[in-house]
């Protein structure tokens, strides 16, 4: 029987940095996917496709407090270090990078990442803050492990984005790749949260993608598009979300808001609604598809 053996794991970024040198003198591209742990088959996405560009695969896991505001689920967080670990082996991941809090920010760090403009709406008007823990503990990570790629996932477009232009202006020499969004059978964008969902909450979550495929195909085939997001909040709220933080129309790379669809522009549709104590995300491109109004 094949045997798959467990990717080193290492906590300290003198480690991470000894290893990622000795990569780097036999000639080896290396690739990371940053995660918080609670790991899914989204995140095994994230390291074959890194795998894909690089000979050699970084995971870390750190829950960053940075990014979690006053009352949110910091504490609650899944964390499972061996689950996560033998996962990561069977997705071919070489090294785990998993720092502690006090190695992450030592006492008397005082710095913070900030990406003005677009982190001001949607997850940034809703999670003050959010966006600059993200950036900073990302800044952090690749000028920690020096990588060529970073991986991160679509389902979180307007990181994506934030990461994307953070690089750019740091002028990092590093390579931001994503993976499309991966979903459950029932269309549901994986995420370690939704385990916080109750039996009858996880039907209900199913219904929030088949609004915002059929919202955005509605949008493209010309429907006012006032008309298409109002008939989605309702749709969700009767579904039996309990609240919706925002649901939105922009532009896939400057996230500027869009009022209509035109052929060659690349826009979204963007969504984030509350079920209980969990929030989800998710987005869809604005594109014609076979569907009709």
């Amino acid at each position: 029987m094949l045997q798959i053996t467990r990717p080193r794991t290492v906590h300290s970024i003198v480690e991470l940095r000894d290893i990622v040198r000795d990569w780097r003198r036999a000639g080896d591209l290396v690739a990371i996917t940053p995660t918080m742990g609670g790991l899914h088959e989204g995140h095994l996405s994230l390291v074959r496709a890194a795998r894909r560009r690089a000979r050699r695969v970084i995971a870390t896991i750190f829950v960053n407090p940075t990014q979690f505001g006053k009352g949110e689920d910091f504490e609650a967080y899944p964390r499972d270090d061996v689950r996560d670990a033998e996962m990561l082996a069977g997705a071919g991941c070489d090294l785990i990078y998993a720092p502690s809090v006090l190695e992450m920010y030592p006492e008397g760090f005082g710095t913070t990442i900030s990406v003005d403009g677009i982190t001001d709406e949607m997850c940034g008007g809703h999670r003050p803050g959010h966006f600059d823990g993200v950036t900073t503990v990302v800044c952090k990570l690749l000028n920690q492990a020096q990588p060529d790629y970073a991986l991160f996932g679509e389902k979180d477009w307007q990181q994506l984005v934030t990461i994307r232009q953070m690089v750019r202006d740091l002028d990092m020499p590093i390579r931001i790749a994503s993976s499309p969004t991966v979903r459950e059978a029932d269309g549901l964008a994986m995420s370690s949260r939704n385990r916080y969902l109750s039996r009858e909450q996880r039907v209900i979550a199913a219904k929030l993608n088949k609004a915002l495929f059929a919202s955005a195909d509605h949008i493209a085939h010309g429907v006012p598009l006032e008309r298409v997001l109002g008939a989605c909040r309702k749709a969700l709220l009767s579904a039996g979300f309990d609240s919706i933080d925002y649901l939105d129309a922009r532009d896939a790379h400057t996230l500027s808001p869009v009022d209509r669809f035109a052929d060659g522009n690349e826009s979204r549709l963007f969504v984030a609604a509350r079920l209980g104590k969990t929030r989800l995300i998710d987005n869809v491109p604005i594109e014609r598809t076979g569907m009709t109004e």
